[in-house]
This record gives C-alpha cells, structure tokens and sequence, in this order.
C-alpha cells in the first residue's frame, strides 16, 4: 500500500481501485453471498471516503472465495478487479483509524440567508436541466440545483458537443464542452420550478438566467422569484454563445456585470449571484462590480475557453462537427486548481468578504469541496463528476465531509468556511530563508531511481544512486529543497524533515 496514511485516509493503493468501472447495479454487489453492498463500498473508496467504506464493511473477506470477482464485468476482456484484496486490505488498515470526537457533524449552511441541507448543489448545467432530473437529485441529496439557464431566445445545439481527457484509468481529467443554454421555453421552465416548489418544499433552487438586455434580464428575473425559486444566478460567463455580445463577453466587462446586475437587482427580492468568468486575468473587479450592481454573492468559476485536442488522423480539433471544431469551455479535475485561485483572490479581498462565494471547478470528492469551503465557499456546485459518475455521488461527499469534522471535533459546517484563506498570501510575505531538506525512508523504496532521474535533470543534482544497492542519497550541499523527488516517489517513500535548516 503506497497512498500516505493519516487520520482522514487508509494508507491505500489506489492504483486497483481505479480499474473499478462503479457500475449501475454492480454484479459484484449481486455474487457476493455476505453484503450486498460491495458495489457501494468500492464506490466509497473510490471517493476517498475511506471511514464510510469502513462502516460499510461489516463482513470479513478472509476465507471467502472471491465470487464477487468472478461477478466482475471486466472479467471477459482483463483481469477482474481484485475486489477481495481491496476490502481485506481496507478492512486491516480500517483498525489503524482513530475514534471520532463527535457523534455527529451539522452540514447545514446557507446562501445568503437561505437554508441549505449540506453545501452540495448541482451547476447549472445538462445535470439540471429537467423536472425529473432534478428529482432525481434531490432524493439522491443534493441540497439544491441552478437549474440549466433560462433564456427567451432560441438555442441551436451542435453534434457531438464533448470531448475529454483521460488519465491513466477510465476517469476524466478534463472535460470540454461546446453546449448552449436550456432548450426549453420560459414558460416550460418556470412550470418546472413551481412543480420542484410544491414536491420539494427544502430543496434550494436557483434560477439561472440570462437576457439580451436590460429589460430581460430584470424580466426573467422577476418570473423566476414568482414561480418559486430561492435564488437568482446571473449567467456573465457561458463561453459558448452564437452572439459576442452574450455570455463571456458580459463576465469580461466591469461596466456590463454591474449594468446587468442592477437591472436582475431591481427585479427582484432574492438573493442574486454573479456567475463568473475565468477567461480574464483578474476577477475581484470584476466581483466588485458585480457587488455595486446589488449582487449577494458570486458563484466561480465557469468553464476555461479551451481547445482539448486534435485528431491527428481526421486533421481537426475535437469534438469535431461536420469537419470543424470551436473554442469551448474545460471543466473537470484539471480546472480545480485555477478555481481555487479565483476563490482564494476573492475571499481575501476586503471588499468582498461579506458576499457568498458559490465554488465550482473540478469538485468530485469531499474532500475537493472542503478545499473550496476552507478557502472561503459556502457552497459548492458540481457538474463534470454528476456527468461522469451519476447524481449518487453525494452520498460520499456527504459522509466523507461528516465524518471529517466528527473527527476533528468540529460540529458545525459554518466553522469550516474560510478556515485556510489567511494561510494565502502576497509573494513578499513568504519565509524564503530556510530549506527543509527530504528524508528517504529506504524500508519503504522500491529502488527505482524516478527520484535521481528527476533530480539530475529537472532539479540540482542533489541525489546520488548507488547503482548496487539501489538506493538514492541525499547530498545536503547541493539540495534547495524543491521537493521534485518526493512528488515523482510512487511509493511514498521520501518525507519531509521536520526542522527547517536556515541558509
């Protein structure tokens, strides 16, 4: 087992569970004669919600002849996943987690005065764009949904309209899209709303919108809040419409946000957020603008213009349509770190510290979205990993984050959100006159070598490789402490000293 263990994970190999395909009705839930929950064990692992796997796993694994594998789709074109070894080796490392502090954990939060269940709410996006979907959502958990942009004007959709990125397993690591808004009438969505009131009186649903001019966005604002919805989002940042005066080109202009803010505002006694755009190089003017508007919040980030790709066979930038590609917009795990930027710039703006921030951008895991909330969200929205893995998702970010806080002793979400954003500062007020050297723990190392290679050609030629015992050393006079070893190390084999050395 290679994965760092500490109080919120197993010290777990995740390079097994990554072949799992977490399929719909899993067979190996279906063969195996103890639980019919291995499916949803794996799942949890594969969510890196480690102690609710553990509390899943109420079974022992150890005498057991594998049926479950034998249930395994991938059995008939590779190797079934090796899903006793999993749970035996979860099970054991199970035992090393320590005990809560609290019996329970409040998830409970708010967008401006509005109550919410837990952070977790759908983007507006394909994943909220129907009555039933939506349904389907709220039953699954998720505390809400921005429902799929409402607009008065016609949308003209391309086909196909996605491609992707994949890592070394089946997942996506990028995802691009090249969709426009709701292809439903005003009137179709708004009934949609209403029925979503009536059926699910504690679910938050807020209305994405977008006008032409000032006059419908004031409009469809106005409609929203008198067929039931909870909040209005200003759509200032789909990078995919037909007209330049729409869209991104709206989130790129100070003058446009806060025009279009005030006439939402004046339409309206919701609470309005901004949605913003990261295709511009700094967005707090652009928060701000959307503040003078009237704005209670801002949700970021929207999709990256992007082209993913080219096919080098057909001679064209993926998706292709009829021989011809566009620009469109990234999501997924990629763009996670550009917005956690965006969130961190906001959250320490002064001027800004009274507004809601709504996180979007690469969230698939608990613990992707305690990140955002620690760096100033109080709510996070989700699309890219519901498309990929199904509204079922929340499940495990719901017990994840729980657990999380019932062992750290912290019962309230509210006391979560911010808790790292002063850890960010400007490029002056880092230390930059100390070293922490790398420590290698050779019990633990493979004999490689990635850490010499890394070092001797992308670092300072600090390490030495004995070719015989191959084992790698550290000369202490040459390292800077870049720590380039200890992120190429697969076996998690090379630590961090705990004593700075000053230069």
């Amino acid at each position: 087992m290679t994965e760092r263990s500490d109080k919120y994970i197993l010290s777990f190999d995740r390079s097994e569970i990554n072949r799992c395909l977490l399929c719909h009705d899993p067979e190996c839930s279906n063969a195996c004669p103890k639980s019919d929950s291995v499916g949803d064990i794996l799942r949890s692992l594969y969510f890196r919600n480690y102690r609710g796997a553990i509390k899943k796993l109420d079974f022992d694994c150890t005498d057991c002849s594998a049926p479950c594998e034998k249930g395994c789709i991938l059995k008939n074109k590779k190797s079934p996943v090796e899903i006793r070894k999993i749970l035996i080796q979860a099970k054991k490392d199970g035992h090393n987690l320590p005990d809560p502090v609290l019996e329970d954990a409040d998830l409970s939060t708010d967008i401006c005065g509005v109550p919410l269940e837990n952070p977790f709410l759908l983007s507006s996006s394909v994943v909220s764009s129907s009555y039933d979907m939506c349904k389907r959502a709220f039953e699954a958990g998720w505390a809400g949904a921005s429902f799929k942009t409402i607009c008065t004007f016609p949308q003209h959709e391309t086909s196909p309209r996605f491609s992707v990125l994949r890592g070394r397993s089946h997942a996506f690591s990028g995802f691009k899209n090249i969709e426009q808004l709701s292809d439903h009438s005003v009137k179709e969505n708004l009934e949609i709303f209403k029925k979503l009131r009536d059926e699910f009186p504690t679910k938050v649903i807020i209305a994405s919108i977008m006008g032409q001019n000032e006059e419908e966005w004031t409009e469809l604002a106005s409609l929203c809040e008198k067929a039931g919805a909870c909040v209005i989002e200003c759509n200032f940042s789909c990078p995919n419409m037909e007209s330049d005066s729409l869209g991104v080109t709206i989130g790129q202009s100070e003058e446009l946000v806060e025009r279009f803010t005030r006439a939402v505002r004046s339409g309206t006694s919701l609470p309005v957020l901004a949605k913003l755009t990261p295709n511009i190089t700094d967005m707090v003017p652009i928060a701000l603008a959307a503040k003078r508007g009237g704005a209670d919040g801002i949700s970021a980030i929207n999709t990256i213009n992007s082209i993913t790709g080219v096919d080098i066979d057909r001679l064209v930038a993926e998706p292709a349509v009829s021989g011809r590609s566009i620009v469109g917009g990234y999501s997924g795990a990629a763009v996670k770190p550009i917005a956690l930027r965006f969130i961190s710039d906001m959250t320490r703006c002064p001027e800004l510290r009274d507004m809601h921030l709504s996180g979007i951008g690469g969230i698939e895991t608990w613990i992707d979205a305690l990140e955002f909330i620690l760096l100033g969200s109080g709510s996070v929205q989700v699309t890219t990993a519901v498309m990929q893995y199904g509204y079922r998702i929340v499940e495990d970010m719901i017990e994840g984050l729980t657990e999380y806080m019932k062992l750290k002793g912290i019962s309230s979400l509210k006391n979560l959100i911010g808790g790292a954003s002063d850890t960010v500062v400007d490029h002056k007020s880092i230390k930059r006159d100390t070293v922490l050297f790398p420590v290698f723990i050779h019990e633990l190392c493979n004999g490689c070598g990635r850490c010499y290679i890394s070092c001797r050609d992308g670092g300072h030629q600090a390490i030495k490789f004995d070719p015989e015992t191959r084992r790698p050393s550290l000369d202490g006079s040459r390292c800077v402490g870049c720590h380039l070893c200890r992120l190429v190390c697969s076996e998690k084999a090379i630590k961090t000293a705990k004593k700075a050395i000053s230069r």
